[in-house]
């Protein structure tokens, strides 16, 4: 069965554009043309992703994506009507799990709602992939997407989960910004490293409050590792 994304634009022109590039590439669609509809179609049926416009009457895309992380995790690629990285950062901040910045190209945009869709499945990880993996007081389960600290779960994004597993997989290495966009999209996809910086403060913002100070650790000048995962204060 094809899975569905909800495309979300007050303008009618890049919604088309949008519902037949995803549709060319087997996706089913349905949209929106602003914040509330977006809510509305949500709660009536969840859709596997969103392509949610930031600039919308009514609610913008970022009070939208607010109320959608307090309801789950249903994965959110964020367009952004300018080159704006104040938007593009919030946008991550509050949990998108990427963005895509107009004018775009329907390819692009594909390509990266492809990216997440896969990230979210798993679908292609080899069943030894899917062991849980545990590092101190953090343990991560691959076939449910769940991460857990102590044995209470953070509730974690498509990309922060992502991201957290590449880490927890070579506990002992130092991964660069470069080397962590490699793991979640490919070689050759432009993001800045302030993306990724975002999606790291998530990731201990969400872990600080169970008791997880030192789940990543940060190399100054080279990137990321895990951190000792055992509770101990930054």
């Amino acid at each position: 069965m094809s899975q569905t994304v909800l495309v979300v634009d007050d303008d009618p022109h890049i919604r088309q554009l949008l519902v037949f590039a995803l549709e060319k590439a087997g996706l089913a669609t349905r949209e929106a043309e602003d914040g509330e509809a977006a809510l509305t179609a949500v709660a009536e049926a969840a859709p596997d992703l969103v392509v949610l416009d930031i600039n919308m009457p009514k609610l913008n895309g970022l009070d939208v994506c607010r109320r959608l992380r307090a309801q789950g995790e249903l994965p959110i690629l964020f367009l952004s009507s300018r080159d704006d990285e104040l938007d593009r950062v919030l946008g991550i901040e509050m949990g998108g799990d990427d963005y895509v910045v107009k004018p775009f190209s329907p390819r692009e945009v594909v390509a990266r709602v492809q990216a997440i869709l896969r990230r979210a499945r798993g679908a292609a990880a080899p069943a030894a992939a899917n062991a849980v993996l545990s590092h101190g007081r953090l343990s991560l389960d691959p076939e449910s997407w769940t991460a857990r600290w102590n044995g209470q779960e953070a509730p974690l994004t498509v990309t922060e989960f992502t991201i957290l597993k590449t880490l927890m997989g070579a506990p002992s290495r130092v991964f660069t910004r470069d080397a962590i966009i490699d793991r979640l999209h490919g070689p050759g996809f432009a993001i800045t490293d302030r993306t990724i910086d975002s999606h790291v403060r998530n990731l201990r913002g969400k872990f600080a409050p169970l008791g997880g100070h030192d789940v990543i650790e940060t190399r100054p000048g080279v990137g990321y590792r895990l951190g000792a995962c055992l509770g101990q204060a930054a």
